[in-house]
């Protein structure tokens, strides 16, 4: 392998780019979000990444202004791609109801629901779920570590956790687990019930089916990863299995005429075609995105310092499902699902 090296200016050594994982930080966000993004790099960066100087790319839906570009690459002596969504991964589909889908946007405004009149929130659920690993400045890499604006890293990162996600054959990791909004997938159990029934060869056989629900698959208990924070390999998302499920639920129309998350279609989809060991909770990794955050207690930090208070973590609140998370991993019972 090429050793070359770069110089970082945090600690004035050097960083021999042969030690990084084939992996890129990845942002989707407007022009708008410049203050929140500069916030979400100064934290990561000084928790972890002056040290191992992974690439960014920054995803956009329009194209990101010079001043935007300026400000972010002063935050960062790592490498730093830009690039613009292609309109036929962002925009509502013209297949789509669009007298169905404003009723649906209206109805969910109506119930107070969060990001629920939005179209633009909808076309990202979409992106996120179906496109953004296949996106030209994404192919050369095979795990990311997805950053949003405006999160917080609270804990000194004194490993890679790139490399621990290889050594370890683990495919998808997370920091926060939540129950969804039951309004905004009333419909999307009985595709996922309808695509296991058509595609039963995709269901790995130590599947994490406890985790998703308590009665074998008949009902979801609406728990999810908070996608908002993921570390993974695309390789999963660009495989077989994973693309004909995102088709599949498209074809459905629940992004639009509900309100589909990527959280919920990525959580299912590793729930059910990966071992149940291959996700993993990154619990030494303090975090805070809107309200919510997890704080390492002093036996899960791993010896990293870290600068959040435990009281305040939502690991054990009745919103967070990582107790069921962790019982199913404890369980040796396989579930057949639907069966």
């Amino acid at each position: 392998m090429l050793n070359i090296t770069v110089r970082s200016t945090v600690h004035h050594e050097l960083t021999p780019i042969s030690r990084r994982e084939n992996a890129t930080l990845v942002l989707l966000a407007r022009n708008s979000d410049l203050n929140g993004v500069m916030a979400s790099m100064k934290s990561l960066e000084s928790h972890f990444n002056h040290k191992y100087l992974y690439p960014w790319v920054f995803l956009n839906d329009e194209e990101f202004s010079n001043e935007f570009k300026g400000r972010v690459m002063l935050e960062t002596n790592a490498p730093v791609h830009f690039g613009l969504i292609p309109k036929e991964h962002w925009t509502q589909p013209s297949w789509i109801d669009e007298g169905k889908a404003e009723e649906s946007r209206k109805r969910l405004k109506e119930q107070n629901i969060i990001y629920g009149d939005s179209s633009s929130y909808r076309n990202m659920c979409r992106f996120n779920s179906g496109y953004f690993f296949h996106h030209p400045l994404l192919q050369p890499f095979k795990y990311y570590w997805r950053v949003e604006p405006d999160v917080k890293y609270f804990c000194d990162i004194s490993y890679d956790p790139f490399q621990y996600m290889i050594q370890n054959n683990q495919t998808y990791g997370f920091t926060i687990t939540l129950y969804e909004t039951p309004e905004t997938v009333t419909t999307l159990w009985d595709s996922v019930k309808e695509f296991i029934i058509r595609y039963p060869q995709y269901i790995a056989n130590d599947n994490a089916m406890e985790f998703l629900s308590g009665d074998g698959g008949k009902t979801y208990n609406m728990c999810h990863f908070w996608s908002n924070f993921e570390i993974a390999d695309m390789d999963f998302w660009r495989s077989e299995a994973y693309q004909t499920f995102f088709e599949f639920l498209d074809t459905k129309g629940g992004f639009y005429y509900e309100r589909w998350g990527d959280a919920p279609i990525h959580s299912i989809a590793a729930a059910l075609f990966l071992p149940k060991q291959r996700l993993h909770f990154f619990q030494d990794i303090g975090y805070q995105h809107a309200v919510y955050q997890h704080c390492p207690s002093s036996d899960e930090s791993m010896g990293n310092t870290c600068s959040c208070h435990r009281w305040n973590t939502i690991d054990y609140r009745k919103q967070s499902c990582l107790p069921r998370y962790k019982a199913m991993l404890s369980s040796h019972t396989a579930v057949d699902p639907l069966s």
